[in-house]
């Protein structure tokens, strides 16, 4: 969604030796942490999929379906580094695949390609047997066998760098792929086991895109000539910015309704034009167009003029003012103001043209299988001690967070639980209580712990760092051992960032809880009280995931908020304030004579406003701990690149997407980070820099555990240690919105879902599209 399109793309790792080991600061030992959640957490999806499910016999044969996508993808081929989302969908269009994801984000059996696929030696090696459907072929008539396994294997195997892959893992394990008893059957042995089997092999390439290092390299970027799915790659028009795929003839399935899928670049900024115009009949949305699309679905058959868009806002004694200006005795004024009322005119015009043009779309609504989390890098500074990290954490009311984006857009707003799975997912459960609930004294008193406390601090306000950084913007010294806030502090005051930033700051940033706010920076609603109210969930006794009963001591533990080390030592005070435990503390905090601030990175895009909205409510919240927030916002196109990767932040927001597969995909993310050959470090996807060697050790253990109950027991366990070492704070799982025409049957907000292209299409006349279900 353009609100938080910061959104890196996992990658499946390559094969590479750990020899060195890195003792980062603040790793954990935390021998009995197990995960916390309790039950079965994962029946059903937070919000169901919305996609105006149809029969088939419903839906008329024939015509185009156009889909708007940010750009033409670079490659087709997947498992180069630039491959993307658009690569992704045309491949689940055009090629095999053996497993897809259902509507809880759980892999399942492709019929289509795939009769049945299983584990048939555990030893000495594991061996899977793959038989394929006796229908499948090729787009040139070959039947797809065992010799296009092979090919992708040792494509992918890692074995030859003449093959420009970006990821290999579980092909790296592969040790032979040989026929079974005739093509039909793949016989798949592996040197070492390997849980996450079904992520393989999908998509599948043709042998002939992947046999050799220049059909894989530059063969299968521009195009695919032999394809097997319900559509064919049929034209790519990169200066009109399509990409045609066309029904195909060799298709054995259910036969695609549409004629053809057209994936055409609409910039962001263009959707809501495209849309009203009728160029394309479904494209993910933001809030705003989702809103317009609303207003016209109520507009429809209403007389009279719009009391919305622009000039809407001009009262009666505006309009005589404007009237009097245009046609009063000042020459030059009265040009202008005619000038200004022309162009109003025009744009007022143009909105309820466009009005008009949207009456024919529906915002279909879900989330989408991603969450946007709080990122603390945890290589240097204040961060780089747990302690400091916790208590951020600590401090924050997730669930305020989650409403901030998605209440407002009429989506549930639960916070997300875990960061290896999402609510549906067979993996997930709710390890929040491995680091503790928001509690405001207690995460004083672990910054106090950690030696940060109230005291004098002198400092120059004016002074300034690389990239936006430093304090205030004046030049005078002040005092910042003053009082920060207090019981009334805002719970939103990094907003005054964004305001005074905005409106003159010369470096780009400003610090939060600064005594005197600069002028003109908005004041808003008082917070509520920090210290907030324990879920019941961290007052009961918690089952392990593994199915183990905990002992008393875990259960005395997991009642006081999670793991050893959420809380301080005991008997360590918050510190005095002077005002009540709900307020702020008593000033900015200070350790050897430095006062506590965090650099706060935001991109600072049109399309990121939730994104800075979610920052203004942590800053405001931290500021109530006694930690100020210095509000950077940096160009989209450097966002990652020079601030996230290179770790040149303290605070960040971006997301991740959820994965069927977390032994494999996320593994990357959480690992820890450790010194390359060259001395730099090597953090993989782990851009807090946190880990332990003890969360990489239950990844290994999970992705060789072939008990699929007890490999998901080992992947939550990883997670509720991932969050007790508080380096990545999962907030909330991001909005879906999609725009499609009424008559857009099967498509929409996918949620978990792999799309069923061939079912795509428009309604008959008269036909209607079934109730969505809702989740279980």
């Amino acid at each position: 969604m353009p609100h938080d399109r910061a959104r890196p793309r996992p990658v499946r790792p390559a094969a590479t030796a750990r020899s060195a080991v890195f003792l980062a600061a603040g790793v954990l030992a935390l021998p009995a942490l197990a995960g916390c959640g309790s039950g079965d957490e994962s029946s059903a999806p937070t919000a169901a999929q919305d996609i105006a499910p149809a029969a088939r016999d419903t839906v008329a044969d024939g015509g185009t379906v156009t889909w708007a996508v940010d750009a033409l993808p670079e490659t087709f081929n997947s498992f180069q580094s630039d491959a993307d989302q658009v690569t992704g969908r045309v491949t689940g269009a055009v090629l095999p695949s053996m497993f897809r994801l259902d509507d809880k984000g759980r892999p399942e059996r492709n019929a289509d390609f795939l009769e049945s696929a299983e584990v048939v030696e555990r030893e000495p090696q594991q061996v899977v047997l793959y038989k394929l459907n006796q229908q499948a072929v090729w787009s040139d008539g070959r039947e797809i066998g065992a010799d296009d396994f092979a090919a992708q294997w040792r494509a992918l195997s890692g074995k030859d760098s003449a093959y420009w892959t970006a990821r290999n893992a579980g092909y790296d394990r592969i040790a032979k792929i040989e026929r079974g008893a005739n093509n039909l059957e793949v016989r798949v042995t592996f040197d070492k086991p390997y849980a996450d089997w079904r992520s393989l092999f999908s998509p599948l390439y043709p042998k002939g895109a992947m046999g050799t290092p220049d059909a894989f390299n530059d063969g299968a970027r521009g195009k695919l000539k032999v394809t097997a799915g319900p559509f064919a790659l049929k034209d790519v028009d990169r200066g009109a910015g399509e990409v045609t795929l066309q029904r195909s003839a060799r298709w054995w399935g259910s036969p695609a309704k549409a004629d053809k899928l057209v994936l055409r670049s609409v910039p962001r900024d263009q959707r809501a034009a495209a849309l009203a115009a009728g160029k394309v009949d479904i494209a993910d949305v933001d809030a705003d167009e989702a809103g317009r699309i609303a207003l016209a679905a109520r507009d429809k058959g209403g007389q009279g003029s719009l009391t919305h868009g622009p000039g809407a806002r001009l009262t009666p004694a505006g309009a005589l003012r404007s009237w009097a200006l245009a046609n009063g005795s000042d020459e030059e004024a009265a040009e202008t103001e005619q000038l200004a009322r022309a162009k109003s005119r025009k744009a007022v015009r143009r909105y309820a043209e466009e009005q008009a043009g949207l009456r024919g779309y529906v915002v279909r609504k879900s989330l989408e299988p991603a969450y946007t989390q709080l990122a603390l890098n945890g290589s240097a500074g204040p961060l780089a001690d747990d302690r400091v990290r916790r208590a951020v954490a600590r401090a924050l009311d997730r669930d305020k967070l989650a409403e901030t984006v998605l209440k407002p857009l009429g989506l549930p707003a639960e916070p997300v639980g875990s960061h290896l799975a999402l609510a549906g997912q067979e993996a997930y459960a709710d390890n929040s209580g491995a680091l503790g609930d928001q509690d405001t004294a207690e995460a004083r008193a672990l910054l106090a712990d950690a030696g940060w406390t109230p005291g004098a601090l002198t400092e120059k306000k004016g002074k300034k760092t690389k990239d936006g950084g430093g304090g205030g913007g004046g030049d005078e010294e002040e005092t910042a051992g003053g009082e920060a806030g207090t019981e009334n502090s805002e719970d939103t005051s990094g907003s005054e960032s964004s305001s005074s930033s905005e409106s003159g700051a010369d470096d780009g940033t400003y610090i939060v809880g600064e005594d005197d706010p600069k002028p003109g920076a908005a004041r808003l609603k008082p917070a509520e009280a920090g210290t907030g109210t324990r879920r019941e969930a961290d007052k009961e006794q918690k089952k392990d995931p593994g199915g183990k009963p905990k002992t008393k001591a875990e259960t005395k533990k997991q009642a006081q908020g999670g793991a050893p080390g959420a809380y301080a030592p005991k008997g360590t005070a918050a510190p005095k304030s002077g005002k009540s435990a709900k307020g702020a503390a008593a000033g900015p905090l200070a350790k050897d004579g430095k006062a506590l601030t965090l650099r706060f990175v935001l991109p600072s895009g049109a399309g990121s406003e939730s994104l800075r909205a979610v920052a203004d409510r942590i800053s405001g919240m931290l500021q109530r701990i006694g930690v100020r927030t210095e509000i950077a916002k940096v160009a989209d196109e450097s966002y990652f690149k020079d601030h996230i990767a290179s770790g040149q932040y303290d605070l960040a927001l971006y997301s991740w997407p959820a994965s069927a597969f977390p032994a494999t995909d996320a593994r990357p993310i959480f690992a820890k980070p450790v010194p390359a050959a060259d001395g730099s470090l090597n953090v993989e996807q782990n851009y807090t820099r946190v880990g332990t060697d003890h969360i990489d050790q239950l990844f290994d253990q999970a992705l060789a555990e072939l008990d699929e109950s007890e490999s998901r027991s080992l992947v939550k366990k990883a997670d509720a240690r991932i969050w007790a070492a508080a380096g990545s704070i999962p907030l909330y799982q991001r909005p879906q919105l999609v725009a499609t025409r009424t008559n857009l049957a099967n498509a929409g907000a996918f949620g978990f879902q792999t799309p069923i292209y061939q079912d795509m299409g428009f309604l008959k006349p008269g036909a209607k599209a079934s109730k969505q279900p809702k989740p279980e």
